[in-house]
C-alpha cells in the first residue's frame, strides 16, 4: 500500500470551519454522489463473492462479518437485519466487532490493533470450513481484521473483504476481495463518511442478493419476514391479497390461521 493510502489523503476541501452550513451540506452531498460510481466499478467482484455466499448457505455454512469501529458496526447492522427481514436463524449471518459488543456503542482502546483476538472471536462461534468470513476495513490495514483473515486462510476457511484502498493487507488474505476506491474523505481520514457509505451499499448487495439466491424472496416480496409489528402484519396481508386474489378479510384470516407466516399462508392456499 502507498505510504499515504487513498482513505488518508488530504480532503479536496479546506477551511471547513469558515463555510456556511448550506455549502458544507452541498459539498458533502457532491462527494456522496461519487460513492455509487465507485461501487459500480467493483460489481464483478461483488458478484463472485455473492455466488460464493449462496453456495455456503446451501452447504449448511454461515456468513461472518468481522471489523472494527464503523466497519464492525456496519457488519453487525447488516447481520442483525437478516432474521427479521428474511426469516433466517440468527446464527446464519453473524457480525463481530473488535472489542466485543461494548464497542458497538463506545470505542474500545487498542482493540483494532490486536492481532490475536480476531480469530479467537471467530473460534467462539466454532468457525469451520463450511463458513465464509468477510473482513470489513476501510483502510484495509486493520490488524484485528487482517490477522483474522490470515488465520482463516491457514485453516481452510473461505475469506472475502470490503476495503476502500487498493493492494491492502486485508485484501491480500481474501479469496474474494472487494476494493471500492472512494478516495479522500470530506473531512480528512473520516472514513465513516464515503467509505462507510460504500461499505453499507456493498453489504446491502451481498445479503440481499444472497438471500434471493437462497430462496428467501418470492417475486419481489419478503415472504419469509417476521411479522413483528402492526406495520409488517399489514404488509403481510397485502402480500397474500396480491398473491391469492383473496379479500382483505380472507387474507387476514388465512394469515392468522398460519401463525402469522406469509409463506405458510401462501403454501396453505396453494395446496387447498
Amino acid at each position: 500500500m502507498d505510504l499515504l493510502s487513498l482513505t488518508e489523503q488530504n480532503s479536496g476541501y479546506d477551511n471547513l470551519e469558515k463555510m456556511q452550513v448550506a455549502d458544507l451540506l452541498r459539498s458533502i452531498n457532491n462527494e456522496d454522489k461519487t460513492v455509487a460510481l465507485a461501487v459500480e466499478q467493483a460489481l464483478p467482484e461483488v458478484d463472485q463473492l455473492v455466488q460464493k455466499v449462496i453456495d455456503v448457505f446451501k452447504g449448511g455454512g454461515r456468513l461472518f462479518y468481522i471489523g472494527s469501529g464503523t466497519s464492525g458496526r456496519l457488519g453487525i447492522v447488516d447481520a442483525s437485519e437478516c432474521p427479521p427481514t428474511y426469516g433466517v436463524p440468527h446464527g446464519l449471518v453473524i457480525g463481530i466487532i473488535a472489542g466485543g459488543d461494548g464497542a458497538i456503542r463506545k470505542a474500545v482502546e487498542g482493540a483494532e490493533d490486536d492481532t490475536q483476538q480476531g480469530f479467537a472471536d471467530l473460534e467462539d462461534f466454532l468457525i469451520n470450513e463450511k463458513d465464509i468470513v468477510i473482513g470489513i476495513s476501510a483502510s484495509g490495514s486493520t490488524p484485528y481484521v487482517a490477522h483474522a483473515l490470515k488465520k482463516c486462510h491457514e485453516n481452510g476457511i473461505v475469506t472475502g473483504c470490503i476495503v476502500c484502498n487498493s493492494g491492502s493487507t486485508v485484501a491480500s488474505w481474501a479469496d474474494y476481495a472487494i476494493e471500492v476506491l472512494t478516495g479522500p474523505e470530506f473531512v480528512t481520514g473520516s472514513t465513516r463518511m464515503k467509505a462507510g457509505t460504500a461499505q453499507k451499499m456493498v453489504l446491502n448487495m451481498i445479503t440481499t442478493a444472497a438471500m434471493v439466491g437462497y430462496g428467501r424472496v418470492e417475486g419481489n416480496k419478503m415472504v419469509h419476514m417476521n411479522l413483528s409489528n402492526s406495520k409488517l402484519v399489514e404488509r403481510g396481508i397485502r402480500m397474500i391479497m396480491e398473491k391469492t386474489g383473496l379479500s382483505r378479510v380472507e387474507s387476514e384470516a388465512l394469515l392468522m390461521k398460519n401463525d402469522n407466516s406469509v409463506v405458510k399462508a401462501l403454501e396453505s392456499f396453494r395446496t387447498s
